[in-house]
């Protein structure tokens, strides 16, 4: 096996070398407009992970042991796993949320700076050339015969 710089080609021996008989070409040319758009993908991830931060950080710094609950004022006690729950489905949507509106502000900004080019398309069509069919076996070959 070679490793060269050519080493990736290889022959098509299928292909024909000669030209086509007939080749129709059409161009079209269009303005289209090109601008930088941001991922939303990217920023929502980023407002979901800071809501799951933020809720973690909620969590403990206001976190409270049950030794400083008063049961008498009707105060009930939740663990930190239930806390943490309860922040999480609150701070996740926020974070997604506001993250969302952060991408959109960046999409509507881009649209300032968007520019318009011209595009050409061309269309080569070309006709093949007719192949004969020959027989596939030799059961064709013979129905043909008798026939």
């Amino acid at each position: 096996m070679r490793f060269g710089a050519l080493s990736f080609m290889r022959d098509n021996r299928s292909m024909s070398s000669t030209p086509p008989e007939r080749a129709v070409e059409t161009a079209t040319s269009a303005d289209a407009t090109v601008r930088r758009a941001p991922k939303i993908q990217n920023f929502l991830l980023i407002g979901a992970v800071l809501g799951l931060v933020v809720a973690m950080a909620l969590t403990f710094i206001f976190q409270r042991s049950p030794e400083d609950i008063d049961t008498s004022a009707g105060e009930i006690y939740y663990s930190p796993g239930q806390v943490f729950g309860f922040l999480l489905l609150i701070c996740v949507p926020v974070g997604l949320a506001l993250a969302g509106i952060v991408a959109w502000l960046v999409d509507r900004s881009t649209h300032k700076r968007a520019r318009i080019v011209r595009m050409d398309k061309v269309d080569v069509r070309a006709d093949q050339p007719q192949v004969e069919q020959q027989p596939s076996s030799p059961t064709a070959q013979q129905e043909d015969t008798n026939s």
